[in-house]
């Protein structure tokens, strides 16, 4: 039997919405240059690689061109696949060792909770070409280990921007997480959409590791600590987030599974 290969649609309950996956739980250790071809082959924007340890599993993610240090909806779909295929039992902890240190998810009826660094953002000055490259005004402009975290003024133009990719791609940084708060009386605290050209994608459906930057920025906003997000890419996918203060987040989310298949190489 060669390598088998779930994709799973994560941040949502609903096929063909959210973030797509693909997850390979090894049966073998495999080299780096193998792992990035099959996450070149699967094309999609974040390919999971586990392999099981004593007490968990070694974790890694590679988008089609770089392997990255963290990744929320591969994580997400890793736990689910665990848990849906059979290799944890359904009320086990799951438990990854990754670049970004031990990352541990639990099931909590049918959503899952991840337990992620936070990743606190610090105001900078903003390029010049920043704002171009997204062809909308910037109310605030912050960084952090990911990229930028610009804020603008409503909701419509996050979700109506379309930014210059190639101009994106010149900047310092070339990822760039957009926020607002959401409409009066909506059900979400604050939207957002994720532009990584420079990670080889240029939008990302929903990105966990971007509301680990969302999180503290949101929270000395608004002044509470429970949020529930919503990333407005065309796929969409919704986010609950709990942070309290301190370097760990919470985030939590929905999975499906929607393919499997095997490797024969």
């Amino acid at each position: 039997m060669g390598q088998l290969v779930t994709q799973v649609d994560a941040f949502t309950n609903i096929c063909f919405a959210g973030n797509p996956a693909a997850v390979c739980v090894l049966s073998e250790s495999q080299d780096d240059g193998w792992m990035q071809n099959v996450a070149q082959e699967m094309n999609l924007s974040e390919t999971a690689f586990l392999l099981q340890q004593d007490d968990g599993f070694r974790l890694r993610w590679f988008t089609p061109t770089v392997e990255v240090p963290l990744c929320g909806h591969a994580t997400l779909a890793s736990a689910h696949v665990l848990w849906s295929e059979g290799y944890l039992s359904a009320d086990a902890v799951a438990r990854f060792y990754t670049k970004s240190g031990v990352l541990i998810a639990q099931r909590l009826g049918e959503w899952i909770c991840l337990d992620f660094p936070v990743n606190i953002s610090q105001v900078t000055v903003a390029p010049p070409a920043l704002t171009a490259a997204l062809g909308v005004p910037c109310k605030s402009v912050l960084q952090n280990s990911l990229g930028y975290l610009v804020e603008v003024e409503s909701e419509e133009l996050v979700r109506q921007m379309q930014p210059n990719f190639q101009e994106l791609k010149t900047l310092p940084m070339a990822n760039v997480i957009v926020t607002s708060r959401s409409l009066p009386g909506s059900e979400y605290d604050f939207i957002s959409r994720f532009f990584a050209p420079g990670l080889g994608i240029d939008e990302d459906p929903v990105t966990g590791a971007a509301h680990c930057c969302l999180a503290p920025f949101w929270r000395d906003r608004l002044g509470k600590n429970e949020f529930l997000a919503f990333q407005a890419s065309h796929r969409g996918g919704v986010v609950k987030v709990s942070y309290s203060g301190g370097d760990r987040v919470l985030l939590s989310g929905q999975a499906v599974t929607v393919m499997r298949g095997e490797l024969i190489t």
